[in-house]
């Protein structure tokens, strides 16, 4: 008797994506994962070259594919083509790549051999239990702002944090999707560099094509209260001053390429899960504009942004690298769908985690001005840390 074994249509998507994702990485390709805000649509991208070439992001000379880059990245990103682009919505499979049929008959042929407990890509470098004095740090920082050094910084820190035995890397996406379907959710798994997930709320680039240019500028954090409507939350005066100096950071971007034709909307206070924040929105028409390049240019203008590095960019910078203490990689860089459906979107990595097979770092900054408490900025990188403790503790 032949007895069919259920395809990858007749299968629920978590099992799915499981199976893939256990297929893809012992084959050695490179994988990425994602859900744009807004939207109930995963997408997975599979580099079967399983090297991703580094290359200076020339958006619009760019391949179908994601961009994953370093904070201190200069100016190369590396870049997944998306040999393989596999959607799923609504318990549908769609095949949005042409070479997606022929990987799903190799899979389907080797299925029954993939092991379920699925590893992923781990860095080469072990994680480190860094002892970095937080609140000094900011301390260190708003001196220098007083002392005229720079007007904002950005510090940050990492969390080691052991994964519980039942840890499931799917379990773990997908809780974020439910959590936070406001924000960008990723995973990235490169052999030998590593894997990430993360949950970002700022957008740092969009296009629709050659219409439409997007991005926005992000600051100011407070916890979410649900009794309080969003037109009712109270800002102090440094969240204000915070978010003022993103939204000239952009404004000054457009003045350097004599860019003067753009809509602004805000401040306005979104909620981004547990927390809420200031947020800028700004619109260019590419079209009436007669610039099809906006979201490549503004892309190398943008990063490191303010709201992740500070402001004048160069000073803080330097100050980052002096005083931090520990080398960011992946975190505050950025990454995201390049020409995939006829969009870009890329993401400024934050709230976000690397992980080993049993251990997860985690990564938060907090914007530091003058009116900086470097109490109060700890305990903001304690609720950016919980975005990822909380759905790790979930699984315990």
């Amino acid at each position: 008797m032949i007895i069919n074994k259920p395809t990858i249509k007749d299968k629920p998507i978590k099992e799915n994506i499981d199976d893939l994702l256990a297929y893809a990485i012992r084959q050695n390709y490179a994988l990425a994962l994602y859900q744009l805000p807004q939207s109930r649509e995963k997408n997975l991208i599979i580099d079967t070259s399983g090297s991703p070439v580094l290359v200076k992001p020339e958006l619009n000379n760019l391949d179908e594919g994601f961009v994953f880059s370093k904070f201190d990245n200069n100016g190369l990103s590396y870049f997944l083509k998306a040999d393989v682009h596999i959607a799923f919505k609504n318990s549908l499979v769609h095949f949005q790549s042409k070479n997606a049929n022929s990987f799903l008959e190799q899979f389907e042929q080797q299925k029954q051999q993939l092991e379920k407990s699925s590893n992923w890509y781990t860095n080469k470098k072990d994680p480190q239990k860094l002892t970095v004095d937080y609140q000094n740090l900011v301390k260190k920082g708003v001196e220098a702002i007083k002392s005229g050094s720079f007007i904002k910084v950005v510090p940050s820190r990492c969390k080691l944090v052991d994964l519980t035995a039942n840890f499931d890397l799917i379990a773990t996406f997908n809780m974020l999707c439910q959590q936070y379907p406001n924000a960008f959710v990723s995973l990235v798994s490169i052999p030998d560099i590593g894997t990430w997930m993360g949950a970002s709320p700022e957008i740092l680039i969009k296009t629709d094509g050659d219409q439409h240019f997007y991005t926005a500028a992000v600051a100011g954090t407070q916890a979410y209260q649900p009794e309080v409507p969003m037109w009712e939350v109270l800002w102090r005066q440094k969240e204000i001053e915070e978010q003022a100096l993103v939204s000239r950071y952009i404004i000054d971007c457009f003045k350097k390429i004599r860019l003067r034709e753009f809509d602004e909307d805000g401040p306005k206070t979104a909620q981004a899960g547990k927390m809420v924040h200031l947020r800028t929105d700004f619109r260019v028409d590419m079209e009436a504009t007669n610039f099809p390049q906006l979201g490549n240019v503004m892309l190398h203008l943008l990063h490191p942004t303010s709201a992740i590095c500070g402001m004048p960019r160069n000073d803080a910078y330097e100050f980052l690298k002096k005083h931090e203490g520990y080398d960011r990689e992946f975190y505050s860089g950025y990454l995201g769908p390049v020409n995939l459906q006829n969009a870009t979107n890329i993401f400024v990595n934050i709230r976000c985690m690397q992980l080993w097979q049993d251990k997860a770092m985690i990564y938060a900054g907090a914007g530091v001005t003058r009116y900086s408490n470097p109490q109060q900025e700890w305990q903001e990188t304690e609720m950016k840390c919980n975005t990822m403790m909380d759905v790790l503790i979930n699984q315990s």
